[in-house]
């Protein structure tokens, strides 16, 4: 819902104007309001931030965001909308013409070291197969290419989609990168590169589509900070395993799904999401919370009071305790985890993690080596 930029609204800065109070049919403006900060206690939490676009005006040699009939999949797939701003018309946002003959570029972003981005963005084979398809569908008189690196259609019917686009509906698929593209009258003249037949190829198109990739909100990392989650050098969220525990983060009660993890597609978003819910029913459903064996635990008798561990801990398990006057680290056992960072912290050896102390490795080896 809408509400009042105190620094930019001409009443807290001139003390007049009132206008939006004025033709608020239902009288909902309220300039006595004030900002207020609520502290709230939560039984659980479930991360799901999602994704941004890869900025395609890093891509110089794809105009860099200047030529106006470059545009992303995002875009595109707006346009295809029927009850979008097109009418489910494929134009040109220069002079509002339909195209005819649509570059589809793969890759944009995703799969490149160059700009940091490794990864393979996941979804952009199967969302450009869609787009070729809606095209034609519209359009019949209308040509897609698509450049591509390899095609990347994991899933239940997916590869038979792909082909279908190409057998059915007349996409040119083209192996190989782009290279270049450049303005010739109110054409975009695409140069690149077809690997299989090993020769070059240029492409005079009408409209030109950026497979960009999937990245991480641009403040993922502080809220990551924020909840104690780890993350990777991309910025997406670490699960506990990637198997075993696909949707549980290291920090207990917090769960994570869809694309704050790694780029994903709508069904694994789905699965996910179910995933999430069901481990969140499983923590209100229970009176008490059972804990993992492994974790720190204090000898007091050792404890020296440097509290060295509690500037390590990442969960915020440990805590001060006084015992008989005296002040000693204490282990939260419901916050601990088992990381072990107290207890390598530990000049004088008084953190151990259960079921890991010296005596306990040393007889693991003697057991597997004699």
């Amino acid at each position: 819902m809408p509400v009042i930029d105190r620094e930019s609204c001409l009443y807290f800065t001139k003390g007049k104007c009132q206008i939006c109070s004025k033709v608020c049919p239902t009288g909902a403006v309220d300039y006595e309001q004030k900002d207020e900060l609520i502290t709230e206690k939560f039984g659980a939490i479930v991360v799901a931030t999602g994704f941004e676009q890869f900025d395609w005006t890093a891509y110089g040699e794809y105009g860099g965001g200047r030529i106006k009939n470059i545009v992303t999949g995002l875009h595109i797939e707006r346009m295809l909308e029927t009850s979008g701003p097109t009418g489910g018309h494929i134009i040109r946002p220069s002079d509002g013409k339909e195209a005819k003959v649509v570059v589809f570029v793969q890759c944009a972003g995703s799969r490149d070291e160059a700009k940091g981005k490794p990864y393979c963005s996941r979804v952009c084979c199967m969302y450009t197969a869609k787009h070729a398809l809606l095209l034609k569908d519209h359009q019949p008189d209308s040509q897609a290419y698509v450049f591509y690196i390899d095609i990347r259609a994991g899933g239940k019917n997916y590869e038979e989609f792909t082909k279908k686009v190409q057998r059915d509906h007349g996409a040119v698929y083209i192996r190989g990168r782009v290279s270049k593209i450049y303005e010739k009258g109110d054409k975009l003249v695409v140069c690149g590169a077809d690997t299989l037949i090993g020769k070059p190829v240029k492409i005079e198109a009408d409209l030109v589509v950026l497979a960009t990739a999937m990245v991480p909100q641009a403040d993922a990392t502080a809220l990551a900070q924020k909840l104690n989650i780890p993350y990777d050098k991309h910025g997406f969220y670490t699960e506990v395993h990637p198997k075993l525990q696909p949707v549980a983060s290291v920090t207990k009660g917090i769960f994570l799904t869809g694309a704050c993890q790694f780029p994903r597609d709508i069904p694994d978003t789905v699965a996910m999401s179910g995933a999430a819910a069901v481990g969140v029913c499983g923590i209100f459903s229970q009176d008490e919370m059972s804990i993992e064996p492994r974790i720190a635990c204090v000898d007091t008798e050792r404890c020296v009071s440097c509290f060295n561990c509690l500037q390590v801990c990442p969960f915020n398990a440990i805590v001060q305790q006084e015992i008989d006057g005296k002040t000693y680290a204490y282990i939260q056992e419901s916050l601990c985890t088992g990381c072990g960072n107290c207890a390598s912290t530990c000049r004088v050896r008084a953190i151990t993690v259960r079921g890991f102390t010296d005596e306990q490795i040393y007889a693991q080896i003697k057991a597997a080596f004699g």
